[in-house]
């Protein structure tokens, strides 16, 4: 393996140099994400992604360290956020039942259920519908990219991770029928989800572009997560 000398630097002098981009990759994620988490839990974080990434680079992989660094760094911050979930049980809770609820709607109509028929299937007003997607917003902030990838996996060297050609094929599958599911979202979710996603848009941000409030949108995608956990029931079980 090359050490980090082999490319001209310590490891200190690495971290040094990169300190900055764990405060970028904070400051990125904490624009989209709920208040009460702390920017400085994140760095903190990042800056032991950085220096794990210091320690495990490889430069024959042919990725440059920042590259490497910045997949550590970031998987390191969503490890956090995710050990210190900050959703009560009840909001896993209602949120579980309206992927159920979506999911066999669905099943039954053929189409994308609406909102005032999820409302009615859970026995609630469309109101304390879309507050139970509000209070369930920060809790699926970061769902998608665990339906798609996985960040700490993503940043071993690649020598280190032996893919099982059964395993390949499997997530080649997923990643269809999750395209699939993307595609068939109603019209406002897809355009959602691309502004958040590929765009990278906070919910301020895409509510200003689609003259709707942020908190719509907050609902929005929560909906949206939680309608593609319905649609790919059979795969998370």
């Amino acid at each position: 393996m090359y050490t980090t000398q082999s490319i001209g630097l310590t490891q200190n002098e690495l971290i040094q140099q990169h300190a900055g981009l764990v405060k970028r990759i904070a400051y990125h994620l904490i624009a989209r994400l709920p208040h009460t988490v702390d920017v400085d839990d994140l760095i903190q974080a990042g800056m032991i992604g950085l220096l794990d990434a210091a320690q495990q680079y490889n430069a024959s992989q042919g990725a440059s360290f920042e590259t490497y660094a910045g997949i550590r760094i970031r998987g390191a911050m969503l490890d956090e956020i995710r050990r210190n979930d900050w959703a009560p049980r009840s909001v896993h809770r209602k949120a579980r039942e309206i992927a159920e609820v979506i999911h066999s709607l669905e099943q039954q109509n053929g189409r994308n259920a609406q909102d005032t028929e999820i409302a009615q299937a859970l026995g609630i007003s469309l109101e304390e519908y879309h507050q139970q997607l509000h209070e369930a917003a920060g809790h699926q902030i970061f769902s998608l990219s665990d339906f798609s990838d996985n960040d700490e996996s993503s940043a071993q060297p690649i020598s280190s991770i032996p893919v099982q050609p059964d395993e390949d094929v499997e997530s080649t599958t997923f990643q269809q029928a999750l395209a699939q599911a993307i595609d068939g979202l109603p019209e406002r979710e897809r355009l959602v989800m691309s502004l958040y996603y590929n765009e990278e848009l906070n919910l301020k941000e895409i509510g200003e572009v689609l003259g709707v409030s942020e908190s719509r949108i907050s609902q929005i995608h929560s909906q949206t997560v939680i309608r593609l956990r319905a649609k790919l029931k059979d795969w998370l079980s």
